[in-house]
Parts: structure tokens; C-alpha cells; sequence
């Protein structure tokens, strides 16, 4: 197996030392955090390819180090819980977890695991680099490819009507620029805008449904209140 760097953040410093044992024997870098803050701090100095991330830690906790960790990378995270933190785990893949293991667990499964994830990421990031410069717009995740019509979350295709696939691709081309329904449909549909708030938010809701793991808590597609839907970067 190719050689990867792996954070492990985790306060039971047992659990840390067992991972860091399994991990190097399969030939992986392991870098070692006691909390979700020093977890942040590796990852500004190191190139990670996966992380597995305890829930309850002291300073800063599993969600919190996920929500920062995803403002701008998509690297792979597996959160680890307690069965007394169900709620924990579900927010967490809503926050954008791949994974999720419940305490106490298996360290081999644990680490067949790690290996699934990074081969998924690893063919997520080739497709990347193989489109970046044929046509294809990228936002945390979210791929969309002008020219084979394709869209995908986190490696998995989704599929969009023509009409959603254009108001997608009109929003991920200008990232963080906020468009009223008006010019929405008037951009996608190349026809003068007359009562069509209605047909411009039922897309709007099915893209939601397509690409967001919540669509009542969007990663990507969000409202401004009183002016319209942007893509946040």
C-alpha cells in the first residue's frame, strides 16, 4: 500500500498509541493529537490523507474540528463515538464525515476501513486532477463536468435535469456571488422573468435534495434571505 499520512485525534491516549502500532505496521505515517485543537494545528503544518476523530475530546471536540476542517478541505474523516453520542455521529456525517466507528471497536475492522476510505479519496482526487483543466468546476466535493454533463459529491455521481444542471453550473461559476430568482431564470431559462419565483425554487429545492447530505443544513447551496442563492466557496 502507498505510503499515507494519518492524523489520529483522540484524548485516550491508549486508543492513540494502539492506532499509531496498527498504522505503522501498515505502513502509514501516523501523527498523533490529544484534542481538536491540536489536530488543527498538524494539519496546517502536514499534508493528511485521512483523519480519525474522536467525538469527545477537551479544548475543541470532534464536530467543532470537523466543521473547521471542512470550511476547506475534503480530505477524509472517520469519527469515532460512543453509542451514547448517536446524535453526535449523525451530525457529524451531516457536517461532512465519511465514516464513523462506535467505541469500543475492532482495530482491524478500524483499519480496513481506513484503507476503503483512501482508496475512495485517492480515485476522487485522480478524477480531479485528470478534469481540472477539461471543463470541470470543483467546490469542496462537489464536482460538476461541463462537458460530459456529469455532477459529483465526494466521489458518488449524481444525477441533474438539464435545467438543474444550468442553474448549478451558473452559481459554481461565480462562487460566493449571490443571484435573485430574476436573474436566475432569466440566465438559465433565456426568457424574460414573469411570476416564476415558484419554478425557480422547485429546482432550486431538487439540486438541494441531489447534492446536499442535509438539505435543511446546505454545505454548498444557500439562501440570502430577501436577494437570492449563492454557492459558498
Amino acid at each position: 500500500m502507498n505510503e499515507y499520512n494519518i492524523l489520529v485525534a483522540d484524548d485516550d491516549k491508549e486508543i492513540r498509541n494502539a492506532l499509531d502500532i496498527y498504522l505503522t505496521n501498515e505502513g502509514m505515517n501516523v501523527f498523533l493529537a490529544a484534542d481538536g485543537a491540536e489536530a488543527l494545528e498538524i494539519l496546517e503544518k502536514t499534508d493528511v490523507h485521512l483523519i480519525i476523530m474522536d467525538i469527545m475530546m477537551p479544548k475543541m471536540d470532534g464536530i467543532q474540528a470537523t466543521l473547521k476542517i471542512r470550511q476547506d478541505k475534503d480530505i477524509p474523516i472517520i469519527i469515532l463515538s460512543a453509542k451514547s453520542e448517536d446524535r453526535d455521529v449523525i451530525l457529524g456525517l451531516n457536517i461532512g464525515a465519511d465514516d464513523y466507528m462506535t467505541k469500543p471497536f475492532n482495530f482491524l475492522e478500524l483499519i480496513a476501513r481506513v484503507k476503503s476510505n483512501l482508496r475512495r479519496y485517492t480515485k476522487y482526487e485522480n478524477y480531479q486532477k485528470n478534469k481540472e483543466d477539461d471543463g470541470v468546476l470543483s467546490i469542496r466535493g462537489l464536482v460538476l463536468n461541463k462537458k460530459t454533463n456529469e455532477v459529483f459529491v465526494n466521489g458518488t455521481q449524481v444525477h441533474l435535469t438539464p435545467i438543474e444542471f444550468k442553474i448549478l453550473q451558473l452559481l459554481m461559476e461565480n462562487k460566493n456571488i449571490t443571484f435573485s430568482i430574476e436573474e436566475i431564470y432569466e440566465k438559465v431559462w433565456k426568457e424574460p422573468f414573469y411570476n416564476s419565483e415558484n419554478t425557480v425554487a422547485v429546482h432550486i429545492r431538487r439540486i438541494r435534495e441531489k447534492i446536499e447530505v442535509n438539505p435543511k443544513e446546505p454545505m454548498y447551496l444557500k439562501v440570502v434571505w430577501g436577494v437570492g442563492y449563492k454557492i459558498e466557496k
